[in-house]
């Protein structure tokens, strides 16, 4: 499998809304290896384009020096809160200049793009021409698309148009589009949009800071053409080159995770586009997997507005695991989602230090109390027992459905269900009180053994959402090789008789809210 987010654009700094889509996609490629599954995870930076320049030229600094700064907050960033990627993208590597230059060639010779002249207006935010199709009710160029300017130039095209009417059919016979409700919003798009061909270049005279073309050198390929070529330039596209991977081998099962703003029509219609035009198959079409927005109050976060949540502070003020549970378990994939500062700190404090902590706590400590860290399960089992273990049975075949789909939040659900059903297992049985008669010693065992090999379980379900977290449950459980079994070959009985667990402590401690300065 093939795993690749957008590629982050190096003109500012990290927002809430990169870091969830970063912690979402380690989250599915350590899911997909839980599953038993090879997955290759591609990111990276597109560091090219007029703002780069523009920015760069502000601050008295070469674009190569200002993405360099750039690009470092963003690495800092992913390792700090722990996205593990296998490939890195920056769009200014040779490899890559290669690529973009190998396919114009390609797609000239192929007849697929043509050279003239255009007068017309231009976005300088969106760095892209417009037509009237762009215009409001009122025949104005609304404010999503910022400054625009009149333009007189040449430029080179590719012929979009051509594509398209496959591109039409290719959608209405394949559930390409993730969820299945952002389809039709690419369906109406490609109607509207369908027989404009695309200008892919910009004359230095304009823009310097590009990819030069390599039968045209007054001419640098377009932002959007040259950065969605990093999902196979990266993949080893077109090269022998020993530091990328096997094409053959990673563009298969392809997925790309991308925000709802730029799947039209960049990723929705472009990229399918190009792909064809490249000589790509139906089944060689990557999935788009489109999330949706982080708002503020049902407002987007935004510069000028001063609402950006900076997931590099949040993960300083309430550490990396509270940050990747609440990016993962608020928002539904696909939709958008309010931020709310309160709710991360109640949802890690419920559902982890309150109920899988408490869980915890009741497993793991009690055994070392009651039965000197001995776990051992004594027949026969009671009605309770069996409940529990159906509990488990069923909590983890929703966690897979739910997962399989990306849907963590509902992954997360699952897993939480089982927990509630533990501790509700735990208040019914009352270990605590039965301990006290020793005639009841043996039937202690077996609950508190209920209760660990719960955890183990959860451990291994929790693992690619709060990878650290569920080593230290498998270091106390004192199973070293508990995370690196499939989801497939887990069942009851992880934990054998006689099993000797470690001395427990706590993984999660309760986010306490600093007092308001004035109290």
């Amino acid at each position: 499998m093939l795993l690749t987010t957008a590629i982050d654009y190096t003109n500012g700094s990290p927002h809430i809304g990169h870091a969830y889509e970063k912690v979402l996609a380690d989250v599915i490629a350590r899911y997909q290896r839980l599953r038993g599954r090879p997955v290759y995870f591609l990111t990276g930076v597109d560091q090219h384009g007029q703002k780069v320049e523009q920015t760069a030229a502000k601050e008295g600094v070469s674009p190569e020096e200002y993405v360099e700064k750039v690009t470092t907050r963003f690495t800092a960033l992913w390792e700090k809160i722990g996205v593990h990627y296998d490939g890195w993208a920056a769009t200014t590597d040779q490899r890559h200049k290669s690529c973009v230059q190998a396919i114009l060639t390609d797609l000239k010779e192929k007849g697929q793009l043509y050279k003239k002249a255009y007068n017309g207006f231009y976005s300088v935010r969106q760095e892209q021409f417009l037509t009237d199709r762009d215009r409001d009710a009122e025949g104005n160029f609304g404010p999503e698309w910022g400054e625009v300017v009149e333009i007189q130039e040449e430029n080179w095209y590719f012929k979009l148009s051509e594509h398209t009417a496959w591109l039409q059919a290719f959608l209405e016979k394949n559930d390409v589009i993730l969820p299945q409700f952002r389809k039709a919003e690419l369906m109406n798009a490609l109607t509207r949009n369908g027989g404009i061909d695309l200008c892919i270049s910009r004359p230095k005279e304009r823009l310097r800071w590009g990819i030069e073309f390599p039968f045209d050198p007054d001419y640098v390929t377009y932002v959007w053409f040259d950065a969605l070529i990093n999902y196979i330039s990266f993949a080893g596209y077109g090269d022998s080159d020993l530091t990328l991977p096997n094409f053959s081998e990673t563009w298969n099962d392809v997925v790309h995770i991308i925000g709802k703003d730029i799947m039209v029509p960049a990723h929705g219609i472009y990229w399918y586009c190009m792909l064809h035009a490249m000589g790509f198959s139906d089944a060689q079409m990557p999935t788009l997997l489109v999330h949706g927005w982080w708002n503020i109050r049902g407002e987007k976060m935004s510069k000028t507005l001063g609402n950006v949540v900076d997931p590099d502070q949040l993960a300083d003020t309430f550490g990396v695991d509270a940050l990747r549970y609440y990016l993962t378990r608020d928002i539904t994939t696909g939709k958008d989602s309010d931020f709310d500062v309160e709710r991360l700190v109640m949802l890690f404090n419920t559902e982890l230090a309150n109920e899988l902590g408490n869980l915890c706590n009741r497993a793991l400590n009690m055994s070392q109390r009651f039965t000197d860290g001995v776990l051992n399960c004594h027949e026969p089992l009671e009605a309770e027992d069996l409940v529990l273990q159906q509990s488990l049975v069923d909590s983890l075949a929703l966690y897979r459905d739910a997962m399989d789909q990306y849907d963590v939040a509902k992954g997360l659900e699952a897993l939480n269900r089982h927990v509630v059903n533990c501790n509700i297992y735990a208040e019914r049985m009352k270990p605590w009180e039965m301990n006290k008669n020793l005639e009841k010693k043996s039937r202690v065992a077996t609950v508190l053994y209920h209760l660990a090999e719960s955890v183990a379980h959860c451990a291994v379900m929790l693992s690619p959402v709060l990878p650290d977290a569920a080593a230290k449950l498998a270091a106390q459980l004192n199973l070293p090789d508990l995370l690196s079994r499939r989801l497939d070959d887990l069942s009851w009985g992880l934990l054998k008789n006689g099993h000797v667990i470690e001395q427990p402590q706590p993984v999660f401690p309760r986010i306490v809210p600093a007092a308001p300065k004035d109290a």
